[in-house]
């Protein structure tokens, strides 16, 4: 599936500059780097995996997720549906944030009001919530405005801040940018407390001793260094600086299974990589040329122009899945029933682009981060080459995820790469966050930055997150699903591999989502 390559050669300078002259990793010390730095410390300022990642060290929500992904107590101990009206939890007692304050049912329904506000990046997930209610210090009600079945697991990454703490740093509201309080410091009730925090360069966290979970780490410190390069990452890794890396380089892996001392963890990660469409765009970016993505005939010419097999043997090296949908097959409310991708199919796109009334093609821009995912920015450059094949022109801008993400906010893109783990594990997640139309008010779409929307998914949505029969609900779900395929909301490509890299004598256990949890982690 891997092929060897051909050994680094990094320099001991250039290492040193990279890790800050870090010094070796000993069994009270773990040490990892990924190429990702989380942009904020704020639980409710950023919906992104590095991001809700590192903090579910920090943190904890009122239940989280096990090492099989099934959803377990945590700050509530237990919980129960209020017939169709909502849910009540009851919560942990004798729990205490890391500045030794005491967590109570204020503190839940404060982190409600906070992440379910104008200014929360993940506010979408409460938008059945109709109002809370504190019973009393350890028991609380979540309304909704219709039955959720689903709703204990759909905030599994809502994260519970100490209100007093907030209040006195002036972070009522989540850190929308740099200056703010929470961007740089945090305080939660989860295994781990930052002690330090230096952005792009390291994070440091040490063990919470008042922390109310039973203990399974071995480490007295834990140190994250974010890398951007690949190759001083592994090498990094190979020469003990670190304990763990993620992701392996690809083309590397076999190198790294072979090294004496270094194990390779290979799994699949719920992640779909998948373009996206200006949908509501009037005109490009590139040239304020017509937007040519408006015609579904040039979106289905795109799809049919993408070689996912040739990615995955040229790039991935074996390592991914081709994927029609946007969730993987083990995904709850998966539509098997529904067709695969559409094939791949050059002198079908260019029928399509001639039809469509672009015979000479037409030249646009591609947005790609280039430290985000596995191999991002090569894959887009395999994309540019695929696409002229059919006689468009890409103009391929990449750059750091800290730019990429504000610059697709910002509307400024005509095409762009996502990758989507839905943190419910249900197709209703990415249904609500990349396929419902955007809508403030309702907490819908934040992430659908090419303003896809249909009426009929939309009506469907509603129904979807209330519906307990399960043969009902799937119908539901695959009339969705087959809306968005048809009208080609996006172009889904393949579901990213998980490659972790570990030393010998350090124990670590992934989960589909890709999240790193150091109270897993032993070392030797």
């Amino acid at each position: 599936m891997f092929h060897s390559q051909t050994r680094l050669a990094v320099s001991t300078l250039a290492l040193a500059m990279a890790l800050g002259a870090a010094a070796p990793a000993s069994a009270e010390t773990f040490r990892w780097a990924t190429t990702s730095d989380p942009n904020t410390m704020d639980p409710h300022g950023a919906s992104s995996a590095p991001v809700l990642g590192f903090l579910n060290n920090v943190y904890e929500g009122l239940v989280r997720r096990d090492r099989t992904m099934a959803v377990e107590p945590a700050l509530a101990v237990r919980w129960e549906a209020l017939g169709d009206e909502g849910w009540r939890f009851h919560l942990r007692e004798g729990v205490t944030f890391h500045n030794g304050a005491e967590f109570t049912a204020d503190d839940v329904l404060f982190s409600y009001e906070r992440a379910s506000g104008e200014t929360s990046d993940v506010r979408s997930w409460f938008a059945t919530v109709s109002e809370v209610n504190v019973v009393d210090d350890y028991t609380i009600d979540f309304m909704t405005s219709a039955p959720n079945p689903i709703f204990p697991g759909s905030i599994a990454n809502f994260m519970i801040m100490d209100r007093d703490w907030s209040v006195e740093n002036g972070a009522e509201t989540p850190a929308t940018d740099e200056e703010r309080f929470t961007t740089l410091n945090a305080n939660g009730t989860a295994a781990f407390q930052v002690v330090e925090r230096s952005p792009g360069v390291r994070t440091v966290l040490e063990p919470f001793d008042g922390w109310w979970g039973e203990v399974e780490h071995t480490i007295t410190q834990a140190i994250y260094t974010p890398i951007q390069s690949d190759a001083t990452m592994l090498a990094a890794l190979i020469a003990g600086d670190v304990d763990f890396i993620n992701p392996v380089p690809i083309q590397n892996v076999e190198r790294l299974q072979n090294t004496d001392g270094m194990n390779v963890i290979v799994g699949e990660e719920a992640r779909v990589m998948m373009l996206g469409f200006p949908h509501e765009a009037e005109t490009l970016t590139f040239d304020g040329s017509p937007n040519p993505f408006a015609d579904v005939r040039v979106r289905q010419a795109v799809y049919h122009a993408i070689n996912v097999d040739a990615i995955d043997t040229t790039i991935m090296r074996g390592a991914v899945e081709p994927v029609s949908q946007l969730v993987t097959p083990d995904m709850r409310g998966y539509s098997a029933s529904l067709p695969d991708r559409l094939d791949y199919n050059p002198d079908g796109a260019r029928a399509l682009l001639a039809e469509a009334g672009y015979e000479d093609g037409f030249t646009f821009s591609l947005m790609c981060p280039n430290d985000r995912y596995i191999n991002d920015a090569a894959v887009c450059q395999a994309v540019v080459a695929m696409l002229a094949q059919v006689g468009i022109t890409v103009d391929l801008n990449t750059m750091p995820v800290a730019n990429y993400w504000p610059e697709l906010r910002a509307d400024n893109f005509d095409m762009y790469l996502l990758g989507w783990s839905p943190g419910t594990f249900d197709h209703e997640h990415p249904i609500r966050f990349l396929v419902s139309t955007p809508n403030e008010e309702r907490r819908l779409g934040s992430w659908n930055f090419g303003g896809f929307s249909n009426d009929r998914v939309d009506e469907l949505l509603p129904a979807v997150q209330s519906e307990v029969d399960e043969g009902v609900r799937q119908g539901m779900l695959d009339e969705i699903t087959s809306i968005y395929q048809d009208e080609v909301a996006y172009v889904p490509l393949y579901s990213q591999p998980i490659l972790w890299g570990v030393r010998d004598g350090v124990e670590v256990s992934p989960r589909s989502d890709n999240f790193f949890i150091l109270r897993w982690v032993s070392v030797e």
